[in-house]
């Protein structure tokens, strides 16, 4: 799936299950490092999400103290 079609709940949950895999050991070395990049982009992905709605926030409160 495209992760820019991802919610932010879809994306986290996709990045936990990813953690579960690599942390269980069960994965080849070739699964968990791109099982990692994965990771990487989900993360981004999120903390991408996470300022936007922050920035809105702010966006609210600033425009609610006038």
């Amino acid at each position: 799936m495209d992760q820019e079609k991802l919610s932010f709940e879809e994306a986290y949950k996709q990045l936990t299950e990813l953690v579960k895999k690599m942390e269980s050991g069960e994965l080849p070395l070739a699964a968990s490092v791109a099982a990692y990049e994965q990771g990487i982009k989900l993360k981004a992905y999120c903390e991408q999400l996470l300022k936007e709605a922050e920035l809105k926030i702010e966006t609210l409160k600033v425009g609610g103290a006038e």
